[in-house]
């Protein structure tokens, strides 16, 4: 796929994100009053979970792989999740607590800082397109380990008397 049209996806899908992550935080920070920073980080993973069920279904639809969804949310997490976890509250706080900007804006500001780096280590890891070998799972590199690991023992063997 075309980098750019992808690009435009990711960014269709962050934008939708970013109205559930202002939504929860807006409506965490109302209905559990106190440090909006665990508000913050709830509305974030809330946002984690649906940004990636429509990056792996819109986004980078074909490189879904089925057998391998589980390693992509892994991936995602680590990736992406560490990045708007940590840029998020770093900001947050830099935002709200340094700068006395309003809760939401600062979080509007902290998501769009964090996307640029959020869609390469999507694009490049999270969701990266599997080798032929991957998707075979493996069979075909194992096989090819056991034909050298044959291949090895028969020249020993040619060599012992």
């Amino acid at each position: 796929m075309n980098p750019l049209i992808r690009w435009g996806k990711f960014n269709l899908v962050g934008a939708i994100g970013m109205f559930v992550q202002l939504g929860a935080l807006a409506l965490f920070n109302r209905w559990i009053p106190g440090h909006y920073m665990y508000a913050s980080a709830a509305a974030l993973e809330l946002t984690l979970l649906h940004n990636f069920a429509w990056h792996l279904d819109y986004t980078w639809r074909d490189r879904r792989d089925d057998s391998a969804q589980a390693a992509q949310l892994v991936r995602f997490h680590i990736s992406n999740g560490l990045v708007s976890m940590v840029g998020n509250l770093a900001l947050m706080r830099v935002l709200v607590d340094g700068a006395h900007f309003p809760i939401i804006v600062s979080n509007g500001i902290a998501i769009l800082c964090c996307s640029i780096v959020n869609f390469f280590l999507g694009n490049n890891w999270a969701f990266a397109a599997r080798s032929e070998d991957a998707r075979s799972g493996g069979v075909r590199s194992l096989s090819l380990a056991f034909e050298d690991r044959s291949r090895i023992k028969s020249s020993f063997a040619e060599r012992i008397p």
